[in-house]
């Protein structure tokens, strides 16, 4: 009776979990999505934890790919913990990548503390994210078809 229990729970939970990455207080986990990588940080993100959080998000900017940081389960997120957004901005425009921003309470609290002249791409869900590029994506190939008729 044991076994065919042990079995059936195995069979339920997921092979390839993409379990998140504890950084000192703070979740990272990634998703890579047909539109754009999603990047979901939760917990708490502050001075001790802002290097490694920023290295580890970093690391899923992929080229051609679209970059959403999902930032809705942070509950603490002092100001100076800005300069995650700072880094991330500063790594997708060297890779040439469009970016958004799911901010909590907290971060969004933050950046009208901070108030600098850095703007970021916010929405409100990440499913809104997607949709948006999408929508980017549609304006690029109807800007293309005219020329690619002329081609062919």
């Amino acid at each position: 009776m044991t076994d065919s229990i042990a079995s059936e729970a195995s069979y339920l939970s997921p092979r390839y979990a993409h379990l998140p990455v504890d950084c000192g207080g703070a979740a990272v986990r990634a998703q890579c999505r047909h539109l754009a990588t999603v990047v979901t940080i939760s917990g708490s993100v502050n001075a001790d934890n802002l290097d490694r959080v920023s290295e580890h998000a970093e690391r899923f900017i992929l080229p051609d790919k679209p970059f959403v940081v999902d930032l809705s389960g942070v509950k603490r997120f002092p100001a100076h913990s800005v300069r995650l957004l700072y880094r991330l901005e500063d790594a997708c425009s060297a890779a040439g990548l469009e970016w958004a921003v799911l901010p909590s309470a907290a971060v969004s609290r933050a950046l009208l503390i901070t108030r600098e002249d850095r703007t970021f791409l916010t929405v409100a869900s990440v499913h809104e994210a997607l949709h948006y590029f999408a929508d980017v994506n549609s304006a690029r190939r109807r800007l293309l078809l005219p020329l690619l008729n002329k081609i062919a």
